[in-house]
C-alpha cells in the first residue's frame, strides 16, 4: 500500500465517523462534511490504487 491509499482510506473512515455523529446529534453540517470527506478519501484511495497498478506493470 502506498501513502495515498492509506491516507485516502483513513480520510474515508474519518468522514464516515463525522457523518454518523452528525446523524446522531442531528447536525446537518457535520453529516454533510462527513459525506464530503468520504468522497475526498475515496478519490485519494483510488488515485493510490491507480499508482500501485502502474508501478506493478513496470
Amino acid at each position: 500500500m502506498n501513502k495515498d491509499q492509506v491516507k485516502g482510506r483513513l480520510t474515508e473512515v474519518k468522514g464516515k465517523l463525522k457523518e454518523v455523529v452528525g446523524k446522531v446529534m442531528g447536525n446537518r453540517t457535520s453529516r454533510l462534511t462527513g459525506k464530503a470527506e468520504q468522497i475526498v478519501g475515496k478519490t485519494q484511495a483510488s488515485f493510490g490504487d491507480a499508482k500501485a497498478r502502474l508501478k506493478k506493470r513496470q
